[in-house]
């Protein structure tokens, strides 16, 4: 059973209890990502969580690695474009002790100037990797033209123009405006009693906003486009990634979509690997997948492939969205995406890690939690006049599409 309870300042704590376990998994959330940023401080969002590791007055980030490996727990976060998340999972017996490592990184590091300097080096890697990862790049290049000079269209890491002027002021002052109690939600899932969550209360109970900061900045709502990016680059594979427009996080039609996505591309029975994959022997890689934010939301379509095969792989993915949309999808498409979805809906939830995170974005981003049954029936409800009218809503508009390729393969699309 997932409880709730709302602190004094706003500060929110979820917990459900998993008794056949021995792990806690535990999690700060804060409703605070790229998407909050300002055109100047592009990529401060993800620089603040890699620097809560760098160190407090009382520990170093030495100290806080050795700490987490002497209690063997695991800690990691990430930064999103609507949240950022700082978790760990231990044993239970270690939890309170992990929960003051936490909260002394989240509410004491030092951001010491040198430390920022060097993490300014990191982050440029960081970005460098992911530019030599055309998969992930082309997927980050598309963002681009979907949400153009909009803060959700672009990265999460940032780019060196801004990663280069970062300094505690700006930290102190993005923090300020972002990390607020009613932004913060502590999650907690696994073999714990309730003395852990008097101890969180305690630790985030009196924390407050600074009253002399501007608390939030007025942003747009994000307007999809269609368009095209391409980028030459010498490679043995050439990767396209199409972009359509989506939906919000709270649309009641999400599982709709979720079985749409099922049955196009997300599993090995759908229509794309199926034919890509199986059929035409275009791509080993060939998948559909989607993003659901507060504000927006694009789905999406990814395939690598030889460079002479780009063409007939573009070809084949437009023919796959047409017979969808001509003649719908099958009543055996439809159960065996139901089927694929429930199982793996309940077999993800079998760690305390995995409840930890569904119900620290789900109390962060929608304030409600639907219990397993809820969902469940949620997806066997769904009829194919739905996921018909759902594939019309998704392609029947503009079309974004990224595509990183050798030179003379790009010639083609470019006319």
């Amino acid at each position: 059973m997932i409880e709730t309870h709302v602190c004094r300042n706003g500060v929110r704590i979820v917990h459900e209890k998993m008794p056949h376990v021995r792990s806690v998994a535990l999690g700060i959330w804060v409703g605070a990502g790229s998407g909050d940023e300002k055109e100047s401080e592009a990529g401060i969002a993800h620089f603040i969580e890699h620097m809560l590791f760098k160190g407090t007055p009382s520990r170093s980030a030495r100290t806080i690695a050795e700490e987490f490996d002497r209690i063997g727990g695991d800690v990691n976060a990430f930064t999103s474009k609507e949240m950022t998340c700082y978790y760990t999972t231990v044993l239970g017996h270690q939890a309170p002790r992990a929960l003051s490592i936490l909260t002394d990184m989240f509410f004491n590091s030092t951001f010491d100037e040198a430390e920022i300097e060097k993490e300014k080096s990191i982050v440029l890697d960081e970005i460098a990797a992911v530019e030599d990862a055309p998969d992930d790049d082309v997927d980050e290049r598309l963002w681009s033209v979907m949400f153009p000079e909009q803060p959700v269209g672009k990265p999460v890491l940032g780019d060196e123009s801004t990663i280069n002027t970062f300094n505690r002021k700006m930290i102190d002052d993005f923090m300020g405006r972002t990390y607020t109690p009613d932004q913060v939600v502590i999650s907690v899932a696994g073999n714990y009693d309730n003395r852990l969550i008097q101890l969180i209360e305690v630790q985030f109970g009196s924390f407050k906003k600074d009253e002399k900061i501007e608390q939030s900045t007025q942003v747009a709502l994000p307007e999809f486009h269609g368009g095209i990016t391409l980028k030459e680059k010498d490679i043995e594979q050439a990767h396209i990634c199409l972009g359509f427009t989506g939906l919000t996080v709270d649309d009641k039609r999400i599982p709709e979509l979720i079985v749409l996505d099922s049955i196009i591309g997300g599993s090995m029975s759908s229509r794309l690997f199926q034919e890509v994959r199986e059929e035409r022997g275009l791509a080993y890689s060939i998948h559909s997948y989607f993003s659901a934010y507060k504000t927006t939301g694009a789905f999406m379509i990814y395939g690598g492939t030889s460079p002479e095969n780009l063409r007939e792989l573009s070809d084949t993915i437009d023919e796959v969205i047409q017979s969808i949309l001509t003649a719908g999808v099958t009543e055996n498409e439809l159960h065996n995406a139901k089927e694929q979805l429930k199982g793996g809906f309940l077999l993800g939830l079998e760690s305390s890690e995995a409840r930890m995170h569904r119900n620290g974005k789900n109390e962060l981003i929608l304030e409600e939690h639907k219990s397993v049954d809820e969902v469940v029936a949620l997806i066997d409800n769904i009829e194919l006049n739905q996921v018909y009218r759902m594939a019309n809503d998704i392609f029947s508009g503009q079309r974004a599409t990224s595509i990183i390729a050798p030179k003379d393969v790009l010639k083609e699309f470019n006319r």
